[in-house]
Order: C-alpha cells, then structure tokens, then sequence
C-alpha cells in the first residue's frame, strides 16, 4: 500500500512549487535529450535537431492537450469560457497533446526542409520515456487511479481526491503506475526497433508506438473510473484509442505495401 505524500515539492518565497510540474519538466528533458541522441546516432540528423523542435513540441502540444481536454468537457467551458485558460486547475489529454505536437512537428520541418516522418520516428521514443515518467505526475495529485482494490500494491486515495460513488473507499489501483510500466515497455521495444534498424521504413515507428500506446491506454482506461466523457457507454479514450488504432494498422500497411511495390 502506498500514498502520495504531497501535491507541493517546496515553497519558494511565497510560491508554491508542484511535484506535478517539477516531474513533467524531467520528462520533457529527459524524453528531448533522448530522441536527440537518437536522431544523431540511427537517423542521420544534425545535432540539436530534437532540441532546437522541443519548443514547437512543447508549445502546440500543451495548445492541444487543453484544447482536447476542454472540448470533451464543452458544456463546463462554455458556461465559463475563461476557465479554458487557466490550466493550473487542472484538465489535459495526452491525445489532445500528441495531435497538437503532431501540428507543430509537420510546422517544424516544412520551415527546415526536413522529413516529416523521420522526425515522428525520432520523437516517439522520446515521447513514450516521457510518458513514462510524466505518469507518476498524477500519483501527487492523486488522480487516475482506477477501480477500488485491495492488493498489496494499493493506493490510497485521501477523501477529498475520491470520487462521488466511491466516498467510503479508500484503496484504487494505481492506473497511473500501469500506464507508466506499460509506457516504459513500449520505449523499451521502440528503442530496440531504432538500434537495430528494424522496421526503419521512414513512418513505421510512430505508427508503431501509435498502436502500442493506444492498446495501452485501452487496458488502462478499464480500470480507470475518472472518464468526464462517454460514447455508447464507452469512454471516450477507448474510444479514440480504437479509433487510432485502425488507422495506424492501415498505414502501416500502406506503407510498407509501397516499400515492396
């Protein structure tokens, strides 16, 4: 059984510092730097290559994660519009995150004439070790955690991060933990993939992680009891993760399909 200690790392005069915040910085740096090395040693790409798009990543992916986020949870926003700005209480998608990356990526390298698929390869393993580490962000906030349980590994949620139906259980599968191993899983074939040279047809490895990361997200989002929005009784994360799969299957296909004609 385990807790999080605190949403707050320190306070530095007077303003409070998150371990939220503190913890996707690290993941950010972490997953930049790792692609960046990638890019230069199995991709044939400039050095600072990842670096010098981190900021269009970074940029277009939080525009994105809150965009998503607040139009799954429309009727709240547009009865307060000034609350889509103010993302210090809460709400990103990583869908949300990934399609805005996506349009500052496509950005990045039309500007320096660079391939756009390349580029995805490179960053998508940098991306799954964020996400890996970016997950225990939500173990401070004690948020997504999933059903109630009583295994070993449980996680205690205090009363007031639990939701309405579940206000005399204290005990959760820690979601969030699932979903970083599994992500640490996908980087860990992801990294295999780009050493090896397997499956380097330009494009194969972001659709790759696409469809990893997807089943990924469907296994975790069962356990989960936080979806804000459903379609046909389905969250809309499944939903969506289906959705990404099929597409991703297809291109992957397409794409290689095109190698041997």
């Amino acid at each position: 059984m385990f807790t999080a200690p605190s949403q707050i790392l320190c306070t530095v005069f007077g303003v409070h510092i998150y371990y939220y915040g503190v913890i996707l910085a690290f993941a950010i740096a972490a997953g930049t730097l790792l692609s960046d090395w990638l890019g230069t040693k199995y991709f044939e790409l400039k050095k600072e290559t990842i670096i010098d798009l981190a900021p269009y990543l970074i940029i277009f992916g939080i525009i994105g994660a809150r965009l998503y986020y607040c139009l799954l949870d429309y009727d709240f926003y547009l009865r307060f519009p000034t609350e889509i700005l103010a993302v210090r209480h809460g709400g990103i998608s990583i869908h949300g995150a990934i399609a805005g990356g996506f349009i500052g990526l496509i950005i990045y390298a039309l500007r320096h004439k660079l391939s756009i698929k390349k580029l995805c390869d490179v960053s998508v393993t940098g991306l799954a070790l964020g996400q890996a580490i970016g997950r225990w962000g939500n173990f401070f906030n004690s948020e997504a955690y999933g059903l109630p349980t009583n295994l070993p590994w449980k996680l205690y949620i205090a009363p007031p991060y639990r939701h309405i139906p579940f206000q005399n259980v204290g005990y959760y599968h820690p979601a969030f933990l699932y979903e970083s191993i599994l992500d640490l899983i996908i980087f860990g074939i992801l990294l295999y993939f780009a050493k090896t040279g397997k499956y380097q047809k330009e494009g194969n490895l972001a659709l790759i992680y696409l469809i990893l990361y997807s089943a990924a997200r469907i296994v975790v989002e069962n356990i989960r009891i936080d979806s804000i929005r459903y379609i046909g009784g389905i969250p809309v994360a499944i939903a969506v993760s289906v959705g990404i799969i099929v597409l991703s299957v297809t291109l992957l296909l397409i794409n290689n399909f095109k190698k041997q004609g």
